[in-house]
């Protein structure tokens, strides 16, 4: 059973890295953040559209590697509709289940980076996108490091 989750797991990082979705520029964005993993060398750019603090678009372009990748991609499924609270909430919820393996009610689809506790290393690249999303909702014109983040 355990390995069958694994194997599912998996196949859903590799489905996201290979073809993530919401993969483009946001013309008509209201905020946007940069976010650097110096440690892996992934770069991405974040772009919401927000509305009545609620993010009616959000898209994300860069390259890195496939978990980093795949963060962005089930982000931006999971953010878009939000509310600037419930994205909010989601970033704490997802920060400790990438930390301590811990899958909390209502993560849906992003439960598949639970495992990426077991490779410290790998965290700052599933969290990245995640502290980009962070900044852009504060407005922070700084892009975002996970050098200069404790995770």
């Amino acid at each position: 059973m355990f390995d069958d989750i694994q194997d599912l797991y998996q196949e859903v990082i590799l489905d996201h890295c290979k073809h993530p979705r919401n993969f483009h520029e946001l013309p008509e964005a209201t905020c946007s953040a940069h976010g650097h993993n110096p440690l892996c060398g992934d770069q991405l750019k974040l772009y919401l559209r927000l509305q009545d603090d609620c993010i009616q678009d959000i898209s994300f372009v860069g390259s890195g590697c496939c978990i980093s990748k795949a963060s962005a991609s089930l982000l931006t499924e999971f953010a878009r509709g939000k509310t600037r609270a419930e994205v909010e909430q989601m970033f704490q919820v997802v920060h400790d289940m990438v930390t301590t393996g811990k899958v909390a009610d209502g993560v849906g689809k992003l439960a598949v980076f639970a495992g990426v506790h077991k490779y410290p290393a790998r965290v700052k690249c599933a969290i990245l996108a995640w502290h980009a999303l962070m900044a852009a909702l504060r407005g922070e014109k700084t892009p975002v490091s996970t050098e200069s983040e404790t995770i």
